[in-house]
C-alpha cells in the first residue's frame, strides 16, 4: 500500500444559496409567496414596498400582454456576487423591482364583490348547539353535564360511545340520569346531533319526523344492513311486509341525514384565488398572470444614499451590502418565477387547444416532457411551477397539473387522455338505468365500441378515484 496524489476532473452542481431560493420561490403557491415576501419585507431594511398601483381595466390587458412576453426570463446563475459593483448598481438600482401588473389583470372596483359579499359569519355546529342550551330547561349539574357533551361532539355530530360513562363517573351521576340529557340533546336542530352510530342518528330522526311509521323504525333498528347489501326477502319476511311497503319505508330512510353536522362543516372549504388567466381573445388564447395583492418591491432611497454618499463603512457596509444582495436575489427570482409560470401555461395552452374549446372529453394526453421540450426547460422545473398553482379558463378552474394526463390508447390510433375517460365513464353512470345499473366490463365493452382499449380493472380504478360506488351500490331496488 502506498499514497499518491492525482488530478481527477468532474462535474458537480453546486446548489447556492440563491439558486435554492429561486427553486423554492418557484414551488411557492400564491398564498405562501406573498408570506414569504411579506416576511422578507420584515426582516431586509433595504428591501420596501410601495402602494399598489392603480386598478386597470380589460382595455390594458392586452397591452400588458405584449410587454410581459418581450420580458426576458434571466438565469439566476447569471451573476457572480462577489464581482457585482454594488456603487454602479446603486445607480442603476430601478431596474432591480418588482412591480405587479406586467402580464398581469387588475380589475375596477365595479368588478370587485361588494363589501357586504366579502363579510361572512360562520356558526359551527358547537355554537349552534350551545345556543339552544342556552334556552332549555335544565337543572344546574345536568346543565353543566350537557355543556361536557356538547363539547365532545365532532364536527359530523357524532358523539364517542365512551363519553357518557365517563362524564357520569367524572360528575358523580348515574348514567341514566346523563342519557336522559343526551336525549334531549338529540332532539335538538339539527336533529339526530350527539347520536353515538349511524343506527342511533336516524332512528332518532325517524322518531321525530315519522312518529307513527313503525316499518321505517323497524328497519333502522334492526335491517339497515340488509337494506345497505339489497337482501330484500330477508326484510320482507323478518317484517311480513310486501315490496311497496319495503319501497315506501326505503324512500323515508334516504331522506334522512347520516351527518348531522354536515350543514355547519364550514372549516373545510376552500377558497382558490387562481395565479394565472387564460382569456380567449378572438380566435387566440391568451395567458394573463394575476398579481392582484403581490406588493411592488423596490431597493430603499435611505440606504441607496447611503452608498452613493459613501457614508456607510466597514459592517454597516458589509451589512447594507449582504442585504442588498439578498433583495436583489429575492427580486430576479420572483421575476423569474412569474415568467417561467406564463411560459409554462401559454405552452400547456397551445397543447390544450381542443379542451378550451370544446371541454374535459377533448383534453389531451400530456406528460412533463412535453412541456419541457416546448419551453426549453428541464421536467423538474416544470413539475415544481404546475404544483399548486391555479388557472382560470372558460372551462373553469384548474390546477395545472390537471392537464397532464396518461395516454390511452385508441383503435383510430389517436390516444386518448385519462381524465377524458374518466369523463365518459362518469357521464355512462349518470345516464344508466336505475334498476339495472352498468357493470364495469359493460362500461369496458361500450368504451372499447368507442374506440378505447381500456382493461376493466382500469374502469374499476378510475370509478373508485371518482368515488362512485360499484354496480351492486348504485343498483335502486324501487
Amino acid at each position: 500500500m502506498e499514497l499518491k496524489q492525482y488530478l481527477k476532473m468532474s462535474q458537480q452542481l453546486v446548489m447556492t444559496p440563491q439558486l435554492q431560493q429561486a427553486i423554492k420561490l418557484l414551488q411557492l403557491s400564491r398564498v405562501e409567496l406573498q408570506e414569504t415576501i411579506g416576511q422578507e419585507l420584515l426582516e431586509n431594511p433595504v428591501l420596501e414596498t410601495n402602494d399598489l398601483p392603480e386598478a386597470r381595466d380589460a382595455a390594458d390587458v392586452e397591452k400588458s400582454i405584449d410587454n410581459a412576453k418581450e420580458a426576458p426570463v434571466e438565469d439566476v446563475r447569471a451573476v457572480d456576487d462577489n464581482q457585482m459593483d454594488w456603487e454602479q448598481f446603486v445607480e442603476n438600482y430601478n431596474q432591480y423591482s418588482y412591480s405587479p401588473g406586467s402580464g398581469s389583470v387588475r380589475y375596477n372596483d365595479d368588478d370587485m364583490p361588494t363589501l357586504e359579499q366579502t363579510l361572512a359569519s360562520h356558526e359551527s355546529l358547537q355554537d349552534h348547539l350551545d345556543w339552544q342550551l342556552g334556552v332549555t330547561q335544565f337543572t344546574d349539574q345536568e346543565r353543566i353535564a350537557a355543556e361536557r357533551i356538547i363539547g365532545n361532539i365532532s364536527d359530523d355530530g357524532y358523539l364517542n360511545g365512551d363519553v357518557i360513562p365517563a362524564i357520569a363517573e367524572d360528575m358523580g351521576m348515574e348514567v341514566d340520569e346523563l342519557e336522559a340529557v343526551l336525549e334531549v340533546i338529540q332532539l335538538f336542530d339539527p336533529v339526530g346531533v350527539g347520536a353515538r352510530d349511524l343506527r342511533e342518528c336516524l332512528l332518532v330522526q325517524a322518531k321525530h319526523f315519522y312518529p307513527r311509521d313503525d316499518v321505517v323504525h323497524a328497519i333502522i333498528a334492526d335491517h339497515l344492513e340488509n337494506l345497505e347489501k339489497r337482501n330484500v326477502q330477508a326484510v320482507l319476511k323478518d317484517l311480513d311486509i310486501d315490496i311497496v311497503d319495503l319501497g315506501s319505508a326505503a324512500q323515508i330512510i334516504n331522506t334522512l341525514e347520516p351527518r348531522p353536522g354536515r350543514g355547519f362543516a364550514g372549516d373545510d372549504t376552500h377558497y382558490i384565488t387562481p395565479d394565472v388567466y387564460v382569456h380567449k381573445m378572438g380566435d387566440e388564447y391568451v395567458v394573463v398572470l394575476n398579481e392582484d395583492g403581490m406588493p411592488k418591491l423596490r431597493i430603499s432611497n435611505f440606504y441607496e444614499n447611503r452608498i452613493k454618499a459613501k457614508k456607510a463603512s466597514g459592517d454597516e457596509k458589509n451589512f447594507i451590502q449582504d442585504k442588498f444582495k439578498s433583495a436583489v436575489w429575492l427580486i430576479r427570482s420572483i421575476h423569474q418565477r412569474q415568467n417561467t409560470i406564463r411560459k409554462v401555461t401559454e405552452s400547456i395552452v397551445r397543447f390544450q387547444r381542443e379542451f378550451l374549446d370544446k371541454g374535459v372529453e377533448f383534453l389531451r394526453p400530456l406528460i412533463l416532457r412535453d412541456v419541457a421540450d416546448d419551453v426549453g426547460m428541464h421536467e423538474s422545473t416544470i413539475s415544481r411551477v404546475t404544483t399548486n398553482k391555479y388557472v382560470h379558463t372558460p372551462q373553469g378552474i384548474f390546477e395545472l397539473k390537471y392537464f397532464f394526463n396518461s395516454r390511452i390508447e385508441s383503435t383510430d390510433g389517436l390516444d386518448v387522455a385519462s381524465e377524458s375517460v374518466k369523463q365518459k365513464i362518469k357521464q355512462m353512470i349518470a345516464k344508466e338505468p336505475k334498476k339495472k345499473p352498468l357493470s364495469d366490463q359493460k362500461i369496458c365493452d361500450l368504451l372499447a365500441a368507442d374506440g378505447m382499449k381500456i382493461a376493466r380493472r382500469t374502469v374499476a380504478k378510475y370509478r373508485e378515484a371518482m368515488h362512485i360506488p360499484p354496480s351492486s351500490k348504485r343498483k335502486k331496488l324501487f
